[in-house]
């Protein structure tokens, strides 16, 4: 027999009871059928969820993705002004190196004067207004290009400034070395040239430079250079010859004494000896020659005080 079940509905607004039977097998089905509807529902919302999740993710990640590559467009063009920026600076560095030079009076190769290479001009500037919205292929095959180019300049500016230093290194070392002074103070007795001898009363050539002056006055030399000789030197009594290189010598007689030895290195303005009236002279007084190339020139061509 067949297990049924009553159920009583009560009503709290005073109406008669209602009671309804129904078998035991139709609520286990109904019962059933509610869970299984129930878990379908759960099923669907899960997945409803996770798609939902999904998706946000998704979006998120594509988010943050356009925000990295808008970020990586920026670092371009802040690259892209970098590399610009420094083109200029080096244009500017070759154009002060030019001016030295012009005022050095030292002349630059055409290999100098290019310096982005022989036939080579300054690259435009680069393009950094470049939407970020849009891709910047060509703009990063630009700053390529031009990094290449900069490599070059910056390597020949370089080997510019080594060749410039050594020139001025040269000239320095020429100046330093070239006759530019008067080797003591007084007044002149005797000039270069052609003049009739004190002694013999004949047309002589005169190879130096007489100065006079008191009697023990500080001679200097007029440059730097190594002492060659020191001592006693026949008509010019004791005298000193300083040898500047570049084929500048001077030479210094009629001393009182000498105060140098043959192998020092003198520089402009060391005293070498004082005033004397040795050897054949008049008075004391200081006998001055400049050599170029073996050859006696006008020591006055080389006084600028």
């Amino acid at each position: 027999m067949r297990k049924k079940i009553s159920l009583v509905i009560l009503s709290n607004s005073g109406a008669s009871a209602k009671q309804f039977t129904i078998s035991a097998m139709f609520l286990r089905v109904f019962i059933a059928g509610c869970l299984i509807a129930a878990t379908a529902l759960g099923y669907d919302y899960y997945r409803l969820k996770i798609s939902a999740v999904t998706a946000l993710n998704n979006t998120f990640q594509l988010t943050n993705q356009t925000d990295e590559i808008m970020r990586q467009r920026e670092q371009i063009q802040e690259f892209a002004e970098e590399i610009s920026t420094l083109k200029t600076k080096l244009v500017a560095l070759n154009d002060f190196e030019k001016k030295i030079r012009i005022i050095a009076n030292i002349e630059s190769t055409e290999e100098q004067d290019n310096l982005f290479g022989i036939g080579g001009s300054i690259p435009e500037d680069l393009d950094t207004q470049i939407p970020l919205t849009q891709k910047h292929n060509s703009l990063m095959r630009e700053m390529h290009e031009q990094v290449g180019q900069l490599h070059l300049a910056t390597h020949n500016q370089d080997q510019n400034f080594d060749t410039l230093l050594k020139r001025l290194q040269d000239q320095q070392n020429l100046l330093a070395s070239t006759p530019a002074v008067r080797p003591c103070p007084g007044w002149t007795t005797s000039s270069f040239g052609y003049r009739i001898s004190p002694f013999t009363g004949r047309r002589e050539f005169h190879k130096g430079f007489d100065i006079a002056n008191r009697k023990g006055t500080p001679i200097t030399a007029t440059a730097d250079g190594m002492v060659a000789f020191a001592g006693s030197k026949g008509l010019l009594g004791n005298a000193v010859v300083v040898d500047h290189g570049h084929g500048m010598v001077t030479r210094y007689g009629h001393l009182e004494k000498v105060m140098v030895k043959r192998g020092t290195s003198v520089k402009r303005g060391d005293t070498i000896g004082l005033m004397g009236n040795t050897g054949r002279s008049t008075g004391p007084h200081v006998h001055y020659e400049v050599h170029l190339n073996g050859i006696p020139v006008n020591p006055v061509k080389y006084i600028l005080n």
